[in-house]
């Protein structure tokens, strides 16, 4: 059968699937709306209190602006509700103008009396950094992607100078400071909508009823099914955008597809890779793709035996073949990985010793760390399609397989997402297939968050790895804004993961956003969330 067949026929069985199948009743898509076909829920609706892409997706960009930004196109720092910014020479003083005349949203459950200012950058940085703030511990109190960094240690004040300039003062230098404040998680909230709820014993609404300065407002939720947000009208930026934006939950990638196939849905989340076919073959759709700051790997927890042993992680990764796994999990559509850094960062090396497929080798290593043949691991695939890893448990298979090949037993280990989560952060795993897209295009985004010791209670720290020699050259790169010097120091960092391999690198890949043509203004944002702001529709 020709590709050209198989193709037609795939979208015909996707049409019946849809039509059995369908989990919300949406009217047919206005020229004045766009839906989203998301792949999950959000886990909350402030994107400081988790790194779950889906999260972001919902709101980070829809709902709220931050201080700054990442212009999606040349991933330089842009002005956002902070206008302009200064740096004082030693690197330790951040003073930020703030815009004025912004406006928080206006919804059925708050109205704003006053338009942004410094109070708000006030309070939504201190609710992260500071323990004892009122709202610190509100909805669990956890700020992963900022503990990973251990930020609020480096921030030792932010003070209002007055209505619209807030100065920030560091403890120590930190050359990515300015890209932290520009990632997905670091919104800005309404402190008169938080005052609001105290007073009325209801602040974990904050986070499940947001209101805050982007482009659209929250209007409803139905869990599993759909979200519904609406145009703010007095948005600060002058863009064209549409009057309804519509999050229609669909778990399934197939059903994705065949919503976005039969016009239900706009745009789909994370088009998997036996699909990107289908979508190339119609006129009516668009495939975009580019080489994205991500990293798919395999993750050994190091503080369990025998996984405390760089000997035995080297050995498994002897053990397998990622050229095989890039050709079947990937379609060959991915970059071999051999450290964190994609090839697309400044701070990428391909001086660095990786392990190739040696299975001989392998066994003999294990001999020598004293794992007896029939030894029994667990390996955690995600159950999330990525574009860093789109089909975990078939790469665990294909590893179970190789390990087999070195008298290892694999038992593979795939829980819904948020049992997963939560497993993963006790340390219950023996090894994962996990990954991580880039918050920002700074190399530290992937150092800090994937492996320093204070990302391990945050659990973005899988591995579970703590290496003083590694955290303290990770943090000697943060007092340089010298690139040339930041890229000798982490030429050093390269060599020890290499060395001590608390994680396997296997995939640099593409990023996929698959789309109606009648969409005008969307950008495949490589830092990050998606975005709607200035999306239009054609008619």
């Amino acid at each position: 059968m020709n590709t050209h067949l198989l193709n037609t026929c795939i979208i015909g069985v996707l049409v019946l699937l849809i039509s059995a199948c369908s989990q919300s009743n949406l009217d047919s898509i206005a020229s004045d709306s766009i839906v989203y076909c998301s792949e999950s829920d959000p886990n909350t609706f402030n994107p400081q209190l988790d790194t779950y892409a889906t999260t972001a997706d919902a709101s980070s960009y829809q709902i709220y602006n931050r201080l700054i930004e990442f212009d999606p196109i040349d991933g330089k720092i842009i002005p956002s509700l902070a206008s302009s910014w200064l740096v004082s020479k030693d690197g330790l003083t951040y003073t930020f103008q703030l815009r004025r005349g912004v406006n928080f949203h206006t919804t059925s459950y708050f109205t704003p009396t006053r338009s942004f200012n410094a109070d708000d950058v006030v309070f939504s940085i201190n609710r992260w950094r500071n323990e004892s703030h009122p709202y610190h511990h509100v909805s669990g109190g956890r700020y992963p992607y900022f503990q990973s960094l251990k930020l609020s240690k480096f921030i030792k004040e932010v003070k209002r100078i007055n209505g619209y300039r807030v100065q920030i003062t560091l403890n120590q230098r930190d050359s990515s400071f300015l890209a932290n404040l520009a990632t997905d998680f670091s919104i800005i909230l309404s402190a008169e909508y938080a005052q609001n709820l105290l007073i009325n014993n209801q602040p974990e609404q904050i986070d499940s009823y947001p209101i805050g300065t982007g482009p659209f407002k929250y209007q409803d939720y139905t869990k599993g099914q759909v979200i519904y947000f609406k145009k703010h009208d007095d948005y600060w930026k002058d863009e064209k955008t549409v009057n309804n934006l519509i999050y229609d939950i669909t778990p399934k990638s197939t059903l994705r597809l065949a919503k976005l196939v039969t016009g239900e849905c706009d745009i789909i989340a994370f088009p998997s890779q036996s699909e990107l076919d289908v979508i190339v073959d119609r006129d009516d759709l668009v495939l975009d793709q580019s080489p994205s700051l991500n990293i798919g790997y395999w993750a050994f927890n190091t503080q369990k035996a025998p996984f405390n042993d760089p000997n035995v992680r080297r050995a498994l990764a002897y053990a397998i073949d990622k050229n095989s796994l890039l050709e079947t999990v990937y379609l060959g559509k991915a970059t071999p990985a051999n450290t964190l850094i994609p090839p697309t960062s400044w701070a990428h090396s391909e001086d660095v010793n990786d392990t190739s497929y040696n299975p001989i080798l392998a066994r003999k290593l294990l001999d020598e760390a004293g794992i007896e043949p029939g030894f029994t691991m667990t390996i955690w695939a995600t159950p999330l399609i990525r574009d860093y890893n789109p089909n975990a448990k078939q790469m665990a298979e294909l590893i179970q397989q190789y390990l087999a090949d070195v008298l290892i037993n694999v038992n593979i280990v795939n829980r819904d997402w948020t049992p997963f989560i939560e497993k993963l952060n006790l340390g219950e795993h023996d090894s994962v297939l996990l990954g991580w897209s880039a918050d920002n295009g700074d190399p530290d985004n992937f150092y800090r968050p994937l492996l320093s010791c204070d990302a391990i209670p945050s659990g973005t720290n899988v591995a579970r790895w703590c290496n003083d020699d590694y955290d303290q050259l990770v943090y000697q790169a943060l007092q340089t804004d010298d690139i040339a010097q930041r890229q000798l120091i982490y030429e050093e960092v390269n060599h020890l993961i290499a060395k001590q391999i608390p994680i396997v690198p296997i995939a640099h890949s593409l990023s996929y956003q698959a789309y109606n043509k009648q969409l005008i203004g969307l950008t495949n944002n490589p830092y990050g969330a998606i975005r709607f702001s200035g999306v239009s529709k054609s008619q």
